[in-house]
């Protein structure tokens, strides 16, 4: 009984996860082939915006990583579900991207398989192979080297600022000392430092870990269509008053030019 135990939870996860793949794959390209102003992000962002999020995307992804980490360390934890389904969600993306050109994204693949997740979201109960989750430990620790290093060439490439790490820094730290002083769940303390920064308080929003999530996603969207409205605002003042330099310039060299025509 418990070898049928483990074969289940070995190979129902792999088979949901190599057919979500298979249809994510076929999703994917067919967005990455696609010529729709819709699907453009420069559609929606000012270059230098778009720039910007790109730095903070490889950020993101880092503390997510982290805060799995977090969630498989600990003994006991309440928003269990929730992070299942993200763990999910993003073990997924991240399968997506790997150029299986290279050997060992093969192997990676098999390693990202979210066991756990997808056995708590199938049978509400947790895996029973030790061993998963301290692979998994090794290859999310594995992955925020991978995104830092893609942050710090992205950076330098472009030749972009690194401001942004100290506003992450400050977030991060503030994630921690909230975890740990307000004895919280990383989920929660994500939510209290988020509402805190974008100026929303500090109370946790969300009853539910995917009603905690959500105001995640809004509160940082909120603060990133902000910014991206004052920047428009700014590059449209900016573009009138160059415009209207230009044209007293243009004035300025026809009466010069006549002048000179009729001397």
């Amino acid at each position: 009984m418990e070898v049928l135990k483990i074969v289940f939870e070995l190979l129902i996860p792999i088979l949901i996860f190599g057919v979500l793949f298979a249809v994510g794959k076929f999703i994917y390209q067919k967005i990455s082939n696609s010529k729709s102003r819709v699907l453009n992000p420069s559609e929606y962002f000012p270059q230098q915006e778009l720039e910007t999020l790109r730095q903070v995307f490889y950020l993101i992804m880092m503390m997510i990583f982290f805060v799995f980490i977090l969630y498989i360390m600990m003994v006991q934890a309440k928003e269990i579900l929730p992070i299942a389904v993200l763990q999910f969600v993003l073990s997924l993306y991240v399968a997506l991207t790997l150029d299986y050109s290279k050997w060992y994204n093969k192997i990676l693949f098999f390693l990202l398989v979210p066991y756990e997740s997808l056995v708590m979201i199938v049978t509400g109960d947790y895996l029973s192979l030790g061993p998963i989750y301290i692979i998994h430990i090794l290859v999310y620790a594995y992955f925020i080297k991978v995104y830092f290093t893609k942050f710090w060439k992205y950076t330098e490439t472009n030749g972009l600022g690194i401001t942004i790490v100290l506003l992450f820094t400050i977030v991060f730290a503030s994630f921690i000392i909230t975890l740990f002083a307000e004895g919280v769940e990383p989920l929660n303390s994500a939510v209290m430092v988020s509402n805190a920064f974008t100026s929303n308080g500090y109370a946790i929003l969300g009853q539910s870990g995917i009603g905690k999530l959500t105001s995640i996603v809004l509160v940082w969207s909120g603060y990133i269509i902000s910014g991206v409205g004052t920047a428009t605002l700014t590059a449209a003042i900016l573009l009138k008053h160059n415009q209207k330099r230009e044209k007293e310039l243009n004035e300025r060299l026809d009466e010069l030019e006549s002048l000179i025509k009729n001397n």
